[in-house]
């Protein structure tokens, strides 16, 4: 039986790719999906994505925002 130790030693040795499922998999048992959660917000995500083929939303370049957030922050 392998002990953590070993474990990670080895997981560190796969390919990039392989070592993002292991992340992947391990967080999602620390964090059991919620269905309803996960669809609601699929929707949202959907409706967006939507609205900005569509033009009728424009996108909000990040610098812009975090620009933002820094003079809120600032006052």
């Amino acid at each position: 039986m392998y002990g953590t130790k070993e474990i990670i030693r080895e997981a560190a040795a796969l390919p990039v790719e392989e070592r993002a499922v292991i992340v992947d998999s391990l967080l999602r048992t620390l964090n059991q999906p919620e269905t309803q959660i996960d669809a609601a917000s699929g929707k949202v995500a959907q409706r967006r994505l939507s609205n900005l083929r569509s033009e009728r939303v424009q996108p909000v370049p990040g610098n812009h925002v975090f620009d933002k957030i820094k003079e809120r922050l600032a006052k």
